[in-house]
């Protein structure tokens, strides 16, 4: 009997390396040593499936960098500290190169419109969440009043979205954090580290 959390570490990982179009129901069956039928069972349709293995990643892999947005950190030390996290993430030896969302089904067939939509949506969600930590840090005077945080949050989303796909081609983790270093250079609010110091 396949325990549910293994078929959906299997699972994820088998999208996250192959994408959604490029998974088979018969690869993910294989690779989990059970027949369709119980697939469809226990997880429901191929999309259902995928749409229960991205949570069980995203519960996974994003929990501490929540706490680093949530935290009393300064701005620009918690965004700084979410970056690398996530270069590390990217860049993990044991797993597949990349984030299983940030480019995930960019390109699809018409009959797989909906979960181009919920990739999408959570890409989105994970811009709002920068968001609002970018208003909170207006609101606590480390971003000047006035700022467009809306277009702040989609600039460090690209830039999270680019190093995804950089490893993807092969850039090493050392690559991506001289990358965030630039990015971080267009903080346009108080660069306040948790050393107090600021410039």
């Amino acid at each position: 009997m396949l325990d549910r959390d293994t078929g959906l570490d299997i699972a994820a990982r088998l999208f996250w390396e192959r994408g959604y179009e490029g998974t088979s129901t018969a690869d993910l069956t294989k690779a989990m040593g059970i027949n369709p039928p119980t697939l469809y069972s226990n997880f429901g349709s191929k999309e259902e499936l995928y749409r229960q293995a991205l949570d069980f990643s995203i519960a996974r892999e994003s929990g501490c960098r929540a706490e680093i947005l949530a935290s009393a950190l300064p701005a620009y030390e918690a965004l700084s500290r979410y970056l690398y996290n996530i270069a590390d993430g990217d860049t993990q030896p044991d797993k597949p190169a990349g984030c299983m969302v940030s480019t995930a089904v960019l390109q699809h067939a018409e009959e797989n419109a909906s979960v181009a939509r919920l990739t999408a949506e959570l890409r989105e969600a994970s811009m709002q969440v920068l968001k609002a930590r970018f208003d909170r840090a207006v609101s606590e005077d480390e971003l000047p009043a006035g700022t467009d945080t809306d277009t702040l949050a989609r600039f460090y989303g690209a830039i999270i979205q680019g190093m995804s796909a950089q490893s993807c081609d092969g850039a090493c983790n050392a690559l991506l954090k001289r990358l965030i270093d630039i990015a971080l250079t267009a903080w346009p609010g108080k660069r306040t580290t948790v050393a107090g110091n600021s410039d």
